[in-house]
């Protein structure tokens, strides 16, 4: 019988109990203290008699209790959601009122967390991982289609929206993964992306899975250019995974080459789009790894879709494919009345298969307006415009609606508005993009109409920026605010976002 993903992992602990899997600055952890943690938090959640398979919050960092602490979680028959420790505490609260979760789990000592639901704090969890019980009922442990992790992503109300991802969801994505990106237990995976996004279930799980060391680098590191670049080639991983955005900022170093990186063999790109501009450098700095381009919503399990971006296909297109569809999941690309266009021609994909989420925990009308039956099979709608060759090979184009990405993040501009209009100083309010010449969005630009009597000026650009922080995440504050008498409507009286869009970015 097939192994679930914790019994994949707790093998390798068994088989392998020496071989590190999580390694955080000079620290390391084995697999075998992997599996002491995750079955002591296991014992430890099912001692405080939760409603049976009600979500967990676990908030922190990326240290390695906090892997420790997502197993743990699911050994004892609960999801959890991640949330990264430098969240706003509202985004707590807004989590809260969506998923009715049973507990808070915390790494983060340093931050108080005002909820209505037990909170285990730091103190207490790092005594059970030390001296708990290990011994925990695994007839309760999250599997087939039961979630196994919730993400939560913005939302058009304010409110954020949580995808659910099951076990079996999971398991499609990582049995197609690691074959995929030659993921094995001689791995040193690279790990960047916080936890609250699911570009870092692309290093866990098929890391963890295949027995790879997962090498993390920090936030405070990333943030500082300086210190990024200290600690960069210590790491000695050969699978980097990350946005584009990410190495971007790391191929503004000359040392970011294979001569100062020559254990960095492969890369994998998810997130947001790769541009033509960034394989190129990548190719040229790093001749003999493998550049990998995939794609996917977090809907769908962080990706389903990939291509080798090598030398030949630089050439041969101008704007990157994303890659061909795994061999478990269909895509089809439609009109806006879901009837497939022909070849080349542009549409918005629908994803069907195994690891297609059931919905939107807690939110029936979110879930029933993005997925549908036909035919006996359920479908997403991205939302993402494509075009499709006669070999089956995808092109992302952009959205079908005001959502977008910038810097890997997903953001949905209405959500912006819908703050934005929640302050006393703003009348009205809409958020759009601007992109660059790669297609990229590179800024939010915020057109308020002030509220009477405010002054339009640095002064009240700092009052919104200030207020819109303590109920927004830092990535969705527009960065340049405009004030204007009245925004452009269009026929039906709704504010013309297009045409502002138009305004920042030209007719292009």
């Amino acid at each position: 019988m097939k192994k679930n993903i914790i019994q994949q992992i707790d093998a390798i602990a068994i088989d392998q109990p020496q071989t590190v899997a999580y390694q955080l600055g000079t620290t390391q952890h084995t697999y075998a203290d992997l599996k002491a943690a995750s079955d002591r938090i296991a014992h430890f959640i099912q001692s405080q008699d939760l409603p049976a398979k009600a979500p967990v919050i676990i908030f922190g960092g990326q240290n390695f209790e906090m892997v420790a602490t997502f197993l743990g979680a699911v050994k004892a028959g609960h999801s959890y959601i991640p949330v990264e420790q430098h969240s706003d505490p509202a985004r707590i609260k807004q989590i809260e009122s969506v998923a009715t979760p049973a507990a808070v789990l915390s790494w983060a000592s340093e931050t108080a967390i005002d909820v209505n639901m037990p909170v285990f704090a730091e103190t207490q969890l790092t005594d059970v991982i030390a001296n708990g019980a290990t011994d925990y009922d695994a007839s309760q442990s999250v599997q087939g289609n039961e979630n196994f992790y919730i993400i939560f992503t913005s939302g058009t109300t304010g409110l954020p929206k949580g995808v659910q991802i099951s076990e079996s969801n999971l398991q499609s994505f990582v049995d197609w993964a690691n074959p995929a990106f030659n993921v094995a237990d001689n791995s040193r995976v690279l790990i960047q992306a916080p936890y609250s996004f699911d570009l870092s279930v692309m290093d866990l799980f098929p890391g963890l899975c295949s027995g790879a060391t997962l090498v993390v680098l920090e936030k405070a590191v990333t943030d500082n250019f300086k210190t990024l670049f200290e600690v960069l080639p210590t790491l000695k991983v050969n699978e980097w995974v990350s946005t584009p955005s990410f190495a971007e900022i790391c191929l503004l170093s000359p040392t970011f080459d294979s001569e100062h990186f020559p254990e960095l063999k492969q890369f994998v790109f998810c997130g947001e789009e790769l541009t033509h501009q960034t394989a190129t450098k990548l190719i040229e700095r790093f001749g003999d790894a493998q550049i990998f381009n995939t794609y996917g919503p977090t809907e769908a399990t962080v990706a389903m879709t990939s291509i080798e971006i090598t030398a030949e296909v630089l050439a041969t297109y101008d704007r990157l494919p994303i890659g061909y569809t795994k061999a478990d999941t269909q895509t089809v690309v439609v009109d806006e009345q879901n009837n497939p266009v022909a070849v080349g021609q542009p549409g918005e994909l629908l994803i069907s298969g195994p690891s297609v989420s059931k919905g939107y925990l807690n939110n029936p009308e979110k879930t029933a307006a993005a997925f549908f039956e036909k035919d006996g099979q359920r479908f997403y709608h991205s939302g993402d415009l494509v075009t499709q060759n006669e070999d089956g090979l995808l092109f992302y184009k952009g959205r079908t609606d005001f959502q977008v990405k910038m810097h890997g993040y997903r953001i949905e501009l209405e959500e912006i508005d819908h703050h934005l209009s929640q302050l006393a100083a703003v009348h009205q309010a809409c958020t759009v993009p601007r992109y660059n010449k790669a297609h990229q969005v590179t800024q939010l630009i915020a057109y308020v109409v002030p509220a009477d009597g405010q002054e339009a000026g640095n002064d009240l650009t700092k009052t919104l920026k200030a207020e819109l922080a303590e109920n927004t995440m830092d990535y969705m504050i527009p960065q340049r605010f405009v004030y204007q008498e009245k925004l452009p409507l269009s026929v039906n009286g709704k504010i013309d976002r297009k045409a502002l869009i138009k305004e920042v970015n030209g007719n292009a």
